[in-house]
């Protein structure tokens, strides 16, 4: 018996040497990578080990003389011998530091996780560069050379995947580089083709939600514009004692936080049973509306605005109806918002519809292993991605009365389990 035990704890020191070593031999495979600047282990609840990890990148990939800047990524080491998921981050990577952060592809299939964060945002963001080197086609490259170095330690299959601009990038990276990964999970991904591209509008008035929901939105935005006597007082403090700086007079503010509200509410799937009724007290409606369409979204400076560069050159966003507010506005037409009140000076040419040709004409010519996931009732699947034809491969898939937090675990259970089997057969072809 104690010749057993001793046995079992020299297999366990055998073991735990083991882990010990690969533990250690994984932040100098990645140091030994070409461009990489750093490499330091950081805190993880959810995976063996995590590093954040900076590569150095040209800002033009047209003309690599011109500056580079250092992009963060993560990696988080599950196995050699597991699949790894590529986070197509479309913005910081912020949250990705959490040690309680991870991903869903990487939990559901026991997978070793890469998340890079997009250029021009937080760690990644170049000193004094030139807005025009902000573009897809930039973001794709630069995915495209982590991937390929991380892949001679990553020797399995690969899955990218990102939410929502996330998964925006998703699509370019794979429209761009279709072999690089084998498989592609964009999560409420757009695919705009315009400026405004007009789909989302008549979607919110229309489709989300049932009629008398519709009708509640649209009683409370009103509502909120004929009390601008008492409110707007109360809004103006609001942004002074935040400091909020926009580039039109706070009464226009006032008017484009009214007609966001209704966007927001369903993107994010407020209960409408929460609107206050109409007869509520100032205070109750203030609250409210403010805690659905705070003002700050509309500041001349945020940590979005390069986001909202990219949406006014390429990636395209959404308008406003103002029709049926039009008598209570004090702005006589909310189009060419975007670059009036979000976008630096000059920051962006005419918008171009390139890109979304581009990724169209992906999905409509190739069958990739890509698998679109969308909220029903989300503003943003107006515009989700489609494609010509019968696909044996490409699929999209719609949580019913679902909004922008949808995904594979938010489906219905046949429908989260057909999403489920269809990976894991193609992880193991």
């Amino acid at each position: 018996m104690k010749k057993t035990k001793a046995t079992c704890l020299l297999l366990l020191l055998v073991v735990q040497a083991f882990i010990g070593t690969a533990q250690s031999n994984i932040p100098q495979q990645l140091k030994s990578l070409y461009g990489i600047k750093s490499v330091e282990a950081v805190k993880s609840e959810q995976y063996p080990e995590k590093y954040e990890a900076f590569i150095e990148q040209p800002l033009s990939y047209a003309d690599t003389t011109l500056g580079k800047f250092s992009q963060r990524f993560f990696v988080a080491h599950v196995g050699y011998d597991r699949p790894t998921v590529i986070v197509t981050e479309g913005y910081s990577a912020d949250y990705a530091a959490n040690p309680r952060y991870k991903e869903e592809l990487s939990k559901l299939f026991n997978a070793n996780l890469v998340f890079v964060e997009h250029r021009y945002f937080s760690k990644s963001t170049p000193q004094n560069a030139d807005w025009k080197y902000l573009t897809a086609e930039a973001s794709a490259n630069d995915l495209h050379r982590i991937t390929q170095a991380l892949k001679s330690i990553y020797k399995g299959k690969w899955i990218s995947t990102g939410i929502s601009k996330g998964g925006q990038t998703t699509l370019l990276y794979r429209a761009y580089f279709p072999n690089d990964v084998d498989i592609s999970v964009p999560y409420v991904a757009p695919l705009n083709f315009g400026e405004e591209d007009g789909r989302h509008e008549p979607f919110i008035a229309s489709f989300v939600g049932t009629k008398t929901d519709r009708q509640k939105v649209l009683d409370f935005q009103t509502e909120v514009l004929k009390r601008r006597e008492n409110l707007q007082p109360m809004f103006e403090a609001l942004c002074s004692k935040e400091g909020l700086k926009f580039n039109a007079p706070l009464s226009e503010i006032y008017d484009y936080s009214v007609l966001e509200y209704s966007f927001s509410l369903w993107q994010w799937g407020t209960p409408v049973s929460t609107i206050p009724s109409i007869d509520a007290p100032d205070s109750t409606i203030f609250k409210h509306f403010i805690a659905i369409s705070h003002p700050s979204y509309f500041q001349n400076t945020s940590p979005t605005t390069s986001f909202f560069v990219q949406a006014a050159k390429e990636l395209g966003y959404y308008g406003y109806d103002i029709k049926p507010f039009k008598k209570l506005l004090t702005i006589k037409s909310a189009k060419g918002y975007l670059r009036k009140l979000m976008v630096p000076e000059n920051a962006a040419p005419k918008f171009s519809k390139e890109l979304a040709k581009k990724c169209q004409k992906f999905l409509n010519e190739n069958d990739p292993k890509m698998i679109f996931i969308y909220g029903e009732w989300d503003p943003w699947s107006a515009v989700a991605a489609s494609y010509k034809g019968k696909k044996e491969n490409l699929s999209r898939y719609f949580q019913p009365g679902g909004n922008h937090r949808a995904r594979i675990s938010t489906l219905p259970a046949p429908l989260k389990k057909e999403v489920t089997e269809k990976i894991e057969k193609w992880l193991k072809e």
